[in-house]
């Protein structure tokens, strides 16, 4: 069973079998999906959900805490269900493809105490940017074409 399936019994979140489907969709590492892949995966897995469902059931699954809606490019969102591990992501400029990552120290050492401006910082949202392996390209090709795109 998955870390998100576990953590939802445990809260005695009633599991309907198309809200135990977003759930196995939603496993394992690195899993950053939008609304729609969410969707398409699930519909492979059980025909009959509907998109209406699966938005319904991600909001819940944020709205609980058990799943974390981020925007890294401007573009889609998406729902990492690394929720109550701490960590921070690294995020190709190329394809979009994201991992997370868990850097040494805290980011929140990094502010000095003047950039604060009063305020008390309770939390620090850090994203790494670079290129994957992937999309790095030899020399002359051209920057602005990846090598793949995000699938």
């Amino acid at each position: 069973m998955n870390d998100l399936l576990e953590r939802l019994r445990a809260r005695g979140w009633r599991m309907t079998s198309q809200r135990r489907v977003v759930a196995e969709v939603l496993a394992g590492d690195h899993v950053h999906l939008t609304a729609d892949e969410v969707h398409a995966r699930a519909v492979a897995r059980l025909p009959e959900i509907a998109r209406a469902t699966v938005y319904n059931t991600l909001g819940e699954l944020v709205a609980l805490g058990e799943v974390v809606e981020l925007s890294t490019d401007g573009r889609a969102k998406r729902y990492d269900p690394n929720a109550h591990r701490p960590h921070q992501h690294l995020v190709c400029s190329g394809c979009g493809i994201i991992r997370d990552v868990h850097p040494t120290g805290d980011p929140l050492d990094v502010l000095p105490p003047a950039e604060r401006f009063g305020f008390t910082v309770s939390k620090a949202d850090v994203t790494y940017r670079g290129l994957c392996p992937a999309c790095v390209r030899p020399a002359g090709a051209h920057a602005e074409e990846p090598l793949h795109r995000r699938r």
